[in-house]
């Protein structure tokens, strides 16, 4: 028998616009109830999220990838700043009003051959934060035998080629910079749950390589999970942790659906500084 969903249920239950047939040619997410930057909760004592490895303790193919993913960024920006743009105000350009807790573009993006796909959208009340892209990976993009933890739950999953996976959601600023990136839980994103470890694996596989809705910011997300990837690993091996703490003190709720658990960990994040962080390891191993 299933376990009751325990918390408060938050102030969203919209679903996500579905306009033309896109080149996605799969549906839209469907919009999970969410909670406003501000009022992210998460009530009794969890663990902090931990220091990601050093650099100088990352793989030299890892920081191969990484300073490769640095200079597709630096790019990205470049030939948006001569445009006088920047990712966010590209995601939305011509999407029309920008409205709170709708997905842009209104279809989601997606690529057909890797099966990624992500949306940008943005929760009332936030600070510093404009908004936040979601990134996903859909089943058959995944590696060969990766499923997800099985539903002991109340709440149906996506299953067979519609079992996607939340990899990471970065944070931006108004002026199209991140500010950090996050893991939450399951009901955020309605998607299947799959163990840290095979997420993780899922990382090198997300690759949006078209130009739609814009090619710079494409490749600006699919960069910035490489340029990151010591710090989602640590995000998602965290989020795990705190999963397990929660159910274990909320026994009898369904903790995926627990809406008192939104966002397990979130890691600061600047583009700059990790570049910088780069070249002072390459002047020490020279």
């Amino acid at each position: 028998m299933g376990q009751p969903v325990c918390g408060e249920e938050s102030v969203c239950g919209e679903e996500s616009v579905c306009g033309e047939e896109s080149l996605r040619r799969e549906e839209p997410l469907r919009r999970q109830e969410v909670v406003p930057e501000g009022e992210r909760r998460q009530s009794g004592r969890m663990p902090a999220v931990p220091r990601p490895a050093p650099l100088d303790a990352v793989a030299a193919a890892d920081l191969a990838a990484m300073r490769e993913a640095a200079a597709e960024l630096q790019e990205c920006r470049r030939v948006l700043t001569k445009a006088g743009l920047d990712v966010v105000s590209e995601v939305l350009r011509g999407q029309g009003d920008f409205v709170e807790y709708e997905h842009y573009p209104h279809d989601d993006v997606f690529d057909a051959d890797s099966h990624a796909q992500y949306y940008y959208h943005a929760h009332r009340g936030g600070a510093r934060e404009h908004g936040h892209f979601h990134t996903f990976l859909r089943a058959p993009g995944m590696p060969p035998g990766t499923a997800p933890v099985e539903n002991t739950g109340t709440e149906p999953w996506p299953q067979g080629d519609a079992a996607l996976s939340h990899l990471v959601a970065i944070s931006m600023d108004a002026w199209g910079e991140p500010l950090a990136l996050f893991a939450v839980n399951r009901w955020v994103t309605g998607d299947a749950w799959y163990r840290a470890g095979d997420v993780v694996a899922m990382l090198d596989r997300f690759g949006i390589d078209h130009a739609w809705p814009s090619w710079p910011v494409n490749r600006w997300i699919t960069a910035m999970l490489r340029l990151f990837r010591p710090e989602i690993k640590t995000l998602l091996r965290h989020r795990d942790r705190v999963v397990e703490l929660w159910a274990q003190a909320h026994p009898g709720c369904d903790v995926f659906e627990d809406r008192r658990l939104e966002v397990t960990g979130s890691l600061p994040v600047s583009i700059e500084g990790r570049i910088r962080a780069l070249d002072r390891l390459r002047a020490r191993s020279a």
